[in-house]
């Protein structure tokens, strides 16, 4: 290994697959979700929601609710008005000035904007008394018009989805760069389309959650959440309820998946902490699937209008339109979507010239915010949509028009003339966006796809295959920390502002610190999510994990193995070149006798009225915070392989492969199931997932069984390959993984969908594709023009 970034790769524990050490409390039944919390005395909670999708509140009654056996409270906003600082809630992540008036209540006191807006709250000895109690809450609305197109909420006379409102209209820019005018002038090929994606939810397989207990001894109140974000959970608790910092902590249990629904604070978040401390009693509320459905955040719903401008030999000149924004009744956390839907779109091709609008629009809906991948999978499917409209025009194969078209590895570093939502220059970092796209075709054996096809059409069978790209910046900062730390016993722990909510993280971690004091991972503890623990955090969003917390630990752990030695060297009295560290015994190469991690953490302990071994702080522990503003960029490609049966609208995918831009591996095994997941997570999106709603704002879809997702029998055998690129921002040279296999899936389904089509000269422009729209869009196609 005469690579020295190889060899500092596998002195940090990376590129091994190790089995994930969380799976054995998973698979045995002991992992402890959020429900699961043993907790003696605790009461149950239910919210009363609202059933209209704009209305004024003209009175509640909670007499009846208060009144039933076993109901030990019953609160609207003016209840809890001596426990909370604030009517409403903070805007989380703020990157823009926005007005005051757009963040969600607390608890709706005046009006309702979308169906499912928590009005009050019950809490009863059970759940079953808490929904009997509010069924009796007699509350007289006033309806009010509601608005559930994102077209219409932009009309000059649209009715406004809160009173408070002077219009619809959130935000409106424009960003730019190049001589679009002179692009489009001097263009040979002008390429106008439209496309539609719809909104979706983020499903985790455990809904969101809340526990809180106040300890009257010391008013110590410590929540239990199942949340991305425990240490901005904490921020937002002290703020809201005026609560001591020193005297609250937050706790994120094991997480049932989070994919983005969980990357906000909630106004369930603040009610239950602030209910237990006015009951004085602990006080637990569980999301059931029905308030998923109500009340997690949405995402994906976007229109766009975009013309693409070419050369005849099909080299992109520029790229100019606009798009529509479903930001739901609320702001919760900033606009972040539409941001980088609109920032990213040119994806990893080159734009000489570019120019797009965005509308940011209220509608009385479920608040807009993050789902895995944040506004890139839209994105990535208009311009990869665009790509296969360019080749159809010229004539040119899809996949050489692509080719032409993407960023050459010989221009990586490539700096986009665009910035951040910080402000920062977009700057794809490392990768090699023509190689991958190479191997993907290569896999997919498109020499042999033209001979099925062919006889699949004679036998009246349409076989379609293709591919797409994307890149996505991995890595958020600004920083994250870590603490590792031996104990006298012999343990050694990892303690991280970092969350797991069943990506493996806590492996991946253990990994990284293991390979510096010679243990296996599963000699290391690690403790992530929970804000006594250590003072600060971020969470877990943005692909960044990997990146920011492993990298922490990864210096966290050399600070203290470099203490180890020191201290060993001391005690052994041998020169500290000479000692090593193996399953938890450091040895020197100049004399027999070792000492152990323990009697090292022993020695370090301290006894009174005698010296440490060397001039140092006592104990063996350090900390990092690892700081990076700079994004890492992962790329991918996808291809996949369909059979349509065009007289029923079915789509079978035959084959997929994803050929992936990870960076340096920790753990192999762990990156394939993130990647598997993200593409599985795409194909919902693609196919089957659809949040519907009725033109007055009222969810048609609140089941599974109306909202479809993925099941086995619907997910193909999905290929990944690796090409990774190292990136020079961090040491470990990794990459995210969570978000960037979710971002090309839309486009290479429905181009491979099309295309499979192409005899019947059907086009898409949207996604979710039911079979029902594929029929509709078929039957357009093939119906004589008038």
């Amino acid at each position: 290994m005469n690579d020295p970034h190889q060899r500092e790769q596998a002195a940090c524990g990376l590129g091994h697959s190790f089995l994930r050490l969380e799976d054995e409390a998973l698979l045995t039944g002991q992992a402890q979700f959020l429900d699961d919390i043993p907790m003696e005395g605790v009461l149950h909670a239910c919210f009363v929601r609202s059933p209209h999708a704009h209305a004024r509140i003209r009175s509640i009654d909670l007499s009846a609710a208060r009144a039933l056996p076993g109901v030990h409270g019953a609160f609207t906003a003016q209840d809890l008005m001596g426990e909370l600082t604030h009517w409403r809630m903070p805007l989380g992540f703020a990157f823009a000035v926005l007005p005051e008036n757009t963040v969600p209540f607390v608890l709706a006191r005046e009006e309702v904007a979308f169906v499912g807006e928590a009005i009050a709250v019950i809490v009863a000895q059970s759940r079953h008394v808490a929904e009997d109690a509010a069924a009796l809450v007699a509350i007289d609305f006033e309806i009010l018009p509601a608005i559930s197109d994102l077209r219409q909420a932009l009309e000059p006379n649209a009715p406004v989805v809160r009173t408070e409102l002077q219009s619809n209209s959130l935000q409106n820019y424009t960003l730019a760069y190049g001589d679009i005018d002179a692009a489009f002038l001097e263009a040979d090929i002008t390429i106008e389309e439209s496309f539609s994606a719809h909104r979706g939810c983020a499903h985790p397989i455990e809904g969101r959650g809340v526990l809180a207990r106040l300890d009257p001894a010391g008013n110590e109140l410590t929540v239990w959440s199942s949340t991305q974000m425990a240490h901005e959970l904490h921020y937002t608790l002290a703020l809201m309820l005026g609560h001591r910092e020193d005297q609250l902590r937050v706790i994120t249990p094991d997480v049932g998946g989070g994919f983005g629904a969980k990357f906000m604070i909630y106004p369930e978040e603040i009610v239950i902490p602030a209910v237990a401390r006015l009951l004085r009693r602990p006080v637990k509320w569980v999301e059931d699937r029905r308030e998923n459905f109500l009340t997690s955040i949405q995402e994906r719903d976007q229109l766009w209008s975009v013309s693409l401008a070419a050369d005849k030999n099909g080299r992109i000149r520029g790229l100019r339109g606009n798009f529509i924004h479903d930001h739901g009744a609320y702001t919760p956390q900033g606009t972040n979507v539409p941001y980088n839907a609109a920032s990213s779109m040119t994806g990893p091709y080159i734009v000489p010239a570019f120019s797009l609008t965005a509308d940011v629009a209220y509608t009385n809906k479920v608040p807009v915010a993050t789902v895995r991948g944040a506004g890139y999978p839209q994105a990535a499917f208009v311009m990869d949509r665009l790509m296969d409209r360019l080749a159809q025009h010229i004539g040119m194969d899809p996949i050489r028009c692509r080719e032409l078209n993407l960023i050459p590895a010989a221009k990586i570093p490539y700096t986009k003339p665009l910035k951040s939502r910080a402000g920062i220059p977009l700057v794809i970092d490392s990768g090699d966006f023509p190689r991958m796209q190479a191997m993907a075709e290569q896999a997919m054996d498109r020499d042999g796809f033209e001979q099925r096809r062919q006889a699949a059409l004679a036998q009246g069978r349409y076989l379609g295959q293709s591919l797409a790209n994307a890149v996505k910046p991995t890595g958020r900062g600004p920083y994250e920390s870590a603490t590792v730390k031996i104990f006298p016993s012999g343990r050694i722990a990892v303690f991280t502002g970092a969350l797991a909510m069943g990506q493996g993280i806590k492996t991946s971690l253990a990994q990284i610190c293991a390979a510096h004091f010679g243990v296996e991972p599963g000699g290391i503890d690690v403790h992530a999510g929970d804000t006594r623990h250590i003072g600060v955090g971020m969470g877990g969003f943005a692909s960044r994990q990997a990146i920011m917390a492993g990298t922490a630990v990864e210096q966290a752990s050399r600070q203290l193995r470099h203490k180890v030695l020191l201290a060993a060297a001391a005690v052994l009295k041998v020169p500290q070149d000479t000692l090593d560290i193996s399953y938890g015994i450091v040895s020197s190469s100049a004399t027999t006798t070792t000492i152990s991690l323990a009697r090292l953490a022993m020695e370090l302990k301290g006894v009174p009225g005698y010296s440490l071994p060397i001039k140092t702080d006592p104990g063996l522990e350090s900390t990092a915070h690892f700081h990076c503003d700079e994004q890492t960029y992962a790329g991918s490609t996808h291809a996949c392989e369909v059979e349509v049966d065009a007289s029923t609208g079915a789509i079978h995918i035959t084959r997929y492969l994803a050929v992936q831009d990870c960076g340096t591996l920790i753990n192999p095994m762990i990156v394939e199931g993130q990647v598997v997941g993200g593409v599985v997570h795409g194909l919902g999106n693609a196919l089957l997932e659809q949040m519907a709603y009725d033109a007055e704002g009222q969810p048609l879809s609140t089941t599974c069984a109306e909202y479809l997702l993925p099941t086995a029998p619907e997910v193909p055998n999905i290929e990944v390959l690796f090409c990774p690129s190292p990136t020079h921002l961090n040491p470990l040279g990794v990459k995210g993984v969570g978000e960037c296999s979710t971002i090309a899936v839309a486009a290479v389904v429905i181009s491979a969908v099309e295309q499979a089509l192409s005899p019947l000269n059907v086009r898409i422009n949207e996604f979710p594709l039911s079979p029902m729209r594929l029929l509709e869009l078929i039957d357009q196609a093939t119906q004589p023009t008038q």
